[in-house]
């Protein structure tokens, strides 16, 4: 199973999707201000927030970190996560992965979930302080019980590789219906992934296309391959040639290099699509640049070529062109997930 993984990068999120109202108006800006100098937490926080955010005021990493160290310092858990982020992107202060793990626990300890998430991710990938697979696990079930996500998510993923936890493809599927129900488009997928292998939980074609139609649905591209092939099999769903090739085409245009293969492989054929020898070498030749499961380059390339054996040398060049261009505008969505 290729599983989605959450990305190592989510310790920003704490920063980010700290969701407090920021009032805009010139006076209440002015009101905030007064208050936040009078040493009021609230107001200090929201004043940090304004100024990380640039909202109604010049954005200043420097000057929010000094309003979130004010509210930290009273003991505010979502300041004291907003401190440990600036440390740990460097933002308004020296970058410093000792501090950030200083004031995220303080947070994490007064159960701030986003902290207990950031801090679980320290501990998992071993940065600043030494890899705790334990630990990483207990910070991400603090916060997963608490129904952040991105915890569900990771602490899913735990219990699905036995790390930090015994392996239990059960509790890894829990986790991730948890996140799956809130929209999160990696845990759809993975759930879907579950169903169709029958890996924690009977196997069921049904509820696997289901859930990567949910991730399919909003972009993800391998989520988006694997349902065009269920369509292409039957599986879960009628047997729909036209179905496969949307939902490979919607993949492979993000560069996903399997949904290319097949794409090119339908037009090869004309299985839900008119027989097209030019649009067939073009999607092959960009699936023999990448990475495609369970087929050999040469064996790509192969079929690429015999698709160019029907074309016309004018035609061929131009299709080569088209696939250069391709490449040049889509270079940073090769096989991007």
């Amino acid at each position: 199973m290729a599983l989605s993984r959450p990305a190592v990068n989510a310790l920003s999120v704490a920063l980010l999707f700290l969701s407090v109202t920021v009032a805009a108006s010139a006076q209440s800006i002015a009101e905030t201000k007064k208050q936040a100098a009078a040493g009021d937490a609230m107001a200090q926080y929201q004043l940090g927030r304004m100024y990380a955010s640039g909202q109604g005021v010049n954005q200043d990493y420097a000057q929010a970190a000094v309003w979130f160290r004010k509210a930290a310092e009273q003991g505010d858990a979502v300041a004291q996560c907003s401190l440990g982020v600036a440390y740990q992107l460097g933002r308004g202060v020296a970058e410093d992965d000792v501090e950030a793990v200083r004031w995220y626990r303080k947070a994490a300890d007064q159960g701030f979930a986003v902290a207990q998430l950031n801090l679980g991710l320290i501990y998992d990938f071993g940065k600043s302080v030494p890899k705790d697979e334990d630990e990483a696990a207990r910070w991400f079930r603090k916060a997963a019980e608490q129904g952040n996500a991105r915890a569900q998510e990771s602490l899913a993923e735990m219990y699905f590789d036995g790390h930090g936890v015994s392996q239990d493809y059960a509790q890894a599927v829990l986790w991730w219906r948890k996140a799956a129900e809130q929209g999160f488009a990696g845990p759809q997928y993975n759930l879907g992934l579950s169903y169709y292998h029958g890996t924690g939980v009977p196997q069921d074609y049904s509820q696997a296309q289901m859930w990567y139609r949910r991730a399919a649905e909003q972009g993800f591209s391998r989520a988006q391959y694997n349902l065009g092939s269920m369509y292409a099999g039957g599986r879960g769903v009628p047997q729909d040639y036209a179905q496969a090739v949307l939902w490979w085409r919607k993949a492979a245009e993000q560069g996903e290099a399997n949904a290319q293969s097949n794409l090119g492989i339908a037009y090869y054929n004309g299985q839900g699509v008119p027989q097209d020898y030019a649009e067939a070498y073009f999607w092959l030749d960009l699936a023999a640049s990448g990475k495609v499961e369970d087929v050999k380059q040469e064996d790509l390339a192969k079929d690429r070529d015999d698709a160019a054996s029907n074309l016309t040398k004018t035609v061929l060049l131009q299709t080569q062109e088209r696939a250069r261009k391709w490449f040049e505008d889509h270079a940073a969505k090769v096989n991007p997930q």
